[in-house]
């Protein structure tokens, strides 16, 4: 068992303000977990937006960060996927330290060791468009509806059956969605290669 940061347990979990902290698209937001999710890096921006001192975010597990309005279900996907060694692109509303929150585009680098296993996982997150959250929020609204009626496994099935109606799966549908393009794509593919 890792040894995380025993001041910010579950328990201690901020309330929801409905307050949206407003990114700018110029905002990269890094952070780098072990393979259990536990955070052992964020760059400045990361740890301002959080709102959490670097010391609290540093042994703690990304969790703290998870809004309550996030179905479990797309976690479970992220971490399936990235587990596997397979890069997943997410859209995720995060909550600060005090409760506000801010929606993001995220995309992660896996680093490997010598041998080829994972080692760690590092995630690049950039403002969601208002057109991408306009999309997702009322899906995910509905996942955590069946989420909290029916559990993890209905609120994927539903998502899964969403999906296929599209003809895609959920890392296609968020690529085409919200992957930035033109020269943001460009400014963000090479703010990532700053950080690998």
């Amino acid at each position: 068992m890792s040894m995380l940061n025993p001041d910010l347990s579950t328990s201690l979990r901020p309330n929801p303000t409905n307050k949206e902290i407003k990114l700018s698209t110029n905002d990269m937001l890094v952070s780098k977990t072990d393979q259990k999710g536990v955070i052992i890096y964020g760059n400045n921006k990361f740890v301002e937006i959080s709102g959490y001192k670097e010391n609290e975010l540093i042994g703690s597990p990304h969790s703290i960060l998870r809004h309550p309005d996030m179905p479990k279900a797309i976690f479970y996907l992220m971490w399936q996927s990235i587990k596997s060694g397979h890069n997943i692109m997410a859209v995720v509303k995060n909550m600060a330290k005090n409760g506000d929150h801010y929606w993001v585009t995220t995309d992660f680098d896996i680093q490997r060791d010598r041998e080829g296993k994972i080692r760690n996982y590092i995630a690049y997150r950039q403002a969601a468009p208002k057109n991408v959250i306009k999309e997702i929020e009322p899906l995910y609204q509905k996942m955590l509806e069946i989420e909290n009626t029916h559990g993890m496994d209905a609120s994927i099935e539903y998502l899964e059956a969403y999906l296929e109606e599209k003809g895609k799966g959920y890392n296609q549908y968020i690529e085409d969605l919200a992957k930035p393009k033109g020269i943001t794509g460009a400014l963000f593919e090479k703010m990532k290669k700053l950080f690998a």
